[in-house]
């Protein structure tokens, strides 16, 4: 009762609002999205995501090993192949983009972890995330080159894999032909619950992969669902995923908060192009403080459960954190 209780007397200064923390934001929970291209002295800036670019092989590994100095314990490939066909081969390549980029980085940043998005759509000429037959993603044909790409990824001497494409059962096609290729320890990182996100769009630009006809809708979850998150997520720890992630991040914390609760694996959250690109485009305008409003989006991910935050910001994020 007033005046007996103050609770600003923990909030005076900067020494005991650090000591009353709640939630501590760390360069270690992030993992960064970067995007390999074929060719050489390639990095081209992604114009819808300032400060991101489609880079070749011996950019890629020195971004990475800026954000290993920087404390960022991991990155995740995405690759933009020189060709594309109807069933994403260069995705399965053993000398694809994502491959050569993976054992570039490796041998440059061994102690780095090196994780996988393993998915077709950036390698498909339709753009879609899987086989497609009269106008329908097929899903089980696709599970099979799923499992070639994630296989293909362990081989080149990937840290982890995470299957972002949402068709059903590719968690477990995946670990079935890790485990029975001798990659019994490669760990999967399941986009357990990947909502139909209109947050998707600078991506579509970075990753060359929006569909040439129709939308995602069919494989990638409703918006408004949430109880359909948990049945996911389910569905991806029987299979055998080994951490859970949830995407978007900003607009689905409710579900980041639900999946912490229901389960005891590690929870990732993706926070997207679209929620990297508004932060940008507000500080570029003076609307925002953007350094600031980038690490209250993190730490709210953090704070509603997540232990890992792929962001875009990572090492801009890193570098204040770290003083």
């Amino acid at each position: 009762m007033f005046p007996i209780h103050r609770p600003r007397r923990l909030r005076k200064n900067d020494t005991v609002r650090a000591m009353v923390r709640e939630t501590i934001l760390s360069p270690k929970d992030f993992i960064l999205p970067l995007f390999v291209t074929y060719g050489r002295n390639v990095r081209k800036e992604i114009s819808s995501m300032p400060g991101c670019y489609q880079e070749s092989v011996e950019n890629i590994v020195e971004n990475a090993r800026e954000a290993w100095n920087l404390g960022v314990p991991a990155i995740i490939l995405f690759g933009i192949p020189e060709h594309k066909d109807a069933v994403g081969s260069g995705a399965y390549d053993p000398h694809g983009v994502v491959q050569n980029a993976i054992k570039a980085v490796k041998d440059a940043v061994p102690e780095l972890m090196v994780i996988t998005d393993v998915c077709l759509c950036e390698f498909t000429d339709h753009g879609h995330c899987g086989v497609v037959h009269e106008g329908e993603v097929l899903n089980d044909p696709t599970l099979e080159l799923l499992a070639r790409e994630a296989l293909s990824h362990a081989q080149a001497g990937a840290d982890m894999v995470a299957p972002s494409d949402m068709m059903d059962g590719r968690v477990g096609s995946i670990r079935e032909a890790l485990d029975e290729n001798g990659f019994g320890n490669i760990p999967v990182m399941s986009y357990a619950v990947k909502y139909a996100s209109a947050f998707y769009g600078p991506f579509r630009e970075a990753a060359e992969s929006t569909p040439q006809f129709g939308d995602r809708r069919a494989y990638q979850m409703d918006p408004a669902n949430r109880r359909e998150a948990m049945r996911e997520a389910v569905l991806d720890i029987e299979e055998g995923a080994d951490i859970v992630m949830v995407k978007p991040a900003l607009s689905y914390l409710d579900i980041i908060r639900d999946l912490r609760d229901s389960c005891d694996l590690p929870v990732a959250a993706y926070n997207v192009s679209g929620e990297y690109s508004m932060v940008k485009a507000a500080a570029r305008m003076g609307w925002v403080d953007g350094n600031r409003v980038m690490l209250e989006i993190l730490t709210s991910i953090k704070r509603a459960g997540a232990d890992l935050i792929l962001t875009y910001h990572a090492k801009e994020a890193a570098a204040l954190l770290n003083g």
